[in-house]
């Protein structure tokens, strides 16, 4: 692509699993793929099989985004070198067994599969505008059913309270924590800001949120319940690929038919509705409210 101005794609979590698949689809349609990684080299092997057999660029950016100043210091080192974003996955995410908190005192669940990728997305506003860009969010269908055995019994929705929306500090609180619970609650959010973004874009910017289904990743290994532990490996075998994964991701990052699409939710390939909390306009306007103080310094 001598003499081209290449596409740049931003990938969080590229470095293993399903994110690798994506960065390495979208190198692989000569695009200049951003990724933010704590160890720099976790990429490299990344880094040589995109130099080695695509046209396209991986540019690592060392930094974490599970707290407030990574994730600032990731975005300006992104502003100062691109001047448009085409595509932005936030595909980055964790679960964990117990409570943990962020340096800036808020829980990780919320840090990490809420605040990187929305703060992210607020903070590349302007460069996402000019690249007329598709966000795509990797939520997960525990948002629709937080229920961590799901054989028996209706779907249990994850929940947000209304009051705890003025503190970041307070959602996700240490009584009754439960951390599968605690992680719906955080790709719930997730989706809540994504609607909100979507009118303050105004068409500029697309922004979906989807499951790509239940694909053999690391993190699978977190969500397995306890007493099946013993049978994970049998289990994997039943779950997707990381390429299975990465396709709906990929869909709705590059596919021609997905333009101008916006503001919806799907499972794989169908769209479906999310909770009804998440389509209450004050609960996002407050939730976006104190995120946006939060992210601008301001108290969490």
């Amino acid at each position: 692509m001598s003499g081209q101005v290449r596409r740049v794609a931003v990938v969080t979590g590229a470095t293993g699993g399903m994110g690798r698949v994506i960065a390495l689809e979208l190198a692989r349609r000569g695009m200049h793929v951003v990724t933010i990684a704590r160890d720099p080299r976790r990429a490299e092997a990344l880094q040589h099989e995109i130099d080695e057999t695509t046209d396209g660029v991986l540019e690592v950016i060392t930094g974490n985004l599970s707290h407030r100043a990574g994730i600032t210091a990731a975005a300006t080192a992104i502003r100062s070198r691109h001047g448009a974003i085409d595509v932005l996955v936030n595909n980055a995410g964790a679960h964990y067994p117990e409570r943990r908190l962020s340096p800036d005192g808020i829980e990780m669940h919320i840090a990490v599969d809420f605040l990187a990728g929305y703060g992210l997305t607020l903070l590349l506003e302007d460069h996402l505008r000019r690249g007329r860009a598709r966000v795509v969010n990797v939520a997960s269908d525990t948002l629709r059913d937080s229920r961590q055995v799901k054989l028996f019994g209706r779907p249990r929705p994850a929940t947000v309270d209304s009051t705890q929306l003025d503190d970041l500090a307070a959602l996700n609180p240490a009584a009754g924590f439960v951390p599968f619970e605690a992680y719906a609650r955080a790709k719930l959010l997730t989706v809540v800001a994504g609607y909100d973004l979507v009118r303050s874009f105004g068409g500029d910017v697309t922004v979906n949120a989807l499951h790509p289904g239940i694909v053999a990743t690391g993190i699978i290994d977190d969500l397995v319940p306890t007493a099946l532990r013993p049978l994970r490996g049998v289990i994997r075998r039943f779950l997707l690929s990381p390429e299975q994964g990465a396709a709906p991701v990929l869909r709705l990052a590059t596919d021609p038919a997905m333009h101008g699409v916006t503001g919806r939710y799907f499972v794989q390939d169908r769209d479906v509705a999310t909770p009804a909390v998440s389509y209450d306009r004050d609960v996002q306007q407050r939730l976006a409210a104190t995120t946006d103080r939060f992210l601008s310094g301001g108290s969490r």
